[in-house]
């Protein structure tokens, strides 16, 4: 019974500890000329998704409504098991689900992850509620249009918060997105066709 009990505990301990564990495998960076967020694991890069950043400037203020540049961490993650669209209000669900570009509605839906400035200019992101959210408004997706946030298309919030865990870093760059070549096609012989020109497409 003694060893049992030892055992429990332990299993209890190992998922507590794996719990507690930052996400140190993802990085995300995010491009405000591109309006894109790039996905990376183990430094190699794995999905490109469209955003929406501040449509008033670039700071970290308070009441500037500004995005903020630098690096930040993902602090804390909400929303799990929520359907897509689930409106929140001071983070919390409403039970109202909020469809894609509903007339007249602006709310944060589906997903929240929490961002944490790591840098004097963005220190105080935490207590701006800068977030990584999904959006009703996915038409204005991929032009600035948000009070500071990163918006998300729900369906990509959801795929983006399942993937990467707290501790994750968040680089919001005023730069332009250096992504890898795309992979040409590879026919059945296993002769490549010619590159196509271009830049990356996105993945979704």
């Amino acid at each position: 019974m003694f060893h049992k009990t030892l055992r429990l505990l332990s299993l209890v301990a190992a998922i507590f500890l794996a719990s507690c564990a930052k996400d140190r495998i993802h990085t995300m960076v995010v491009s405000v000329p591109d309006q894109k967020l790039a996905l990376y694991r183990k430094g190699q890069f794995v999905k490109l998704y469209d955003v929406s950043t501040s449509k008033f400037c670039l700071s970290g203020r308070n009441g500037s409504y500004g995005t903020p540049l630098g690096t930040h961490e993902i602090a804390k993650k909400i929303g799990g098991g929520q359907p897509q669209g689930m409106k929140f209000s001071s983070r919390r669900p409403t039970g109202e689900i909020v469809q894609p570009n509903a007339p007249g509605r602006d709310p944060i839906v589906s997903r929240i992850l929490w961002l944490d400035g790591k840098e004097p200019e963005n220190r105080n992101s935490y207590a701006r509620c800068i977030y990584i959210h999904g959006t009703a408004e996915e038409w204005r997706i991929g032009t600035p249009a948000s009070y500071g946030c990163i918006r998300m298309r729900s369906c990509d919030v959801v795929n983006l918060f399942n993937t990467v865990g707290v501790g994750a870093k968040v680089e919001i760059i005023n730069a332009p997105l250096t992504l890898p070549a795309a992979e040409p096609p590879v026919d059945l012989s296993g002769a490549r066709y010619a590159k196509a020109g271009g830049s990356a497409q996105s993945a979704q």
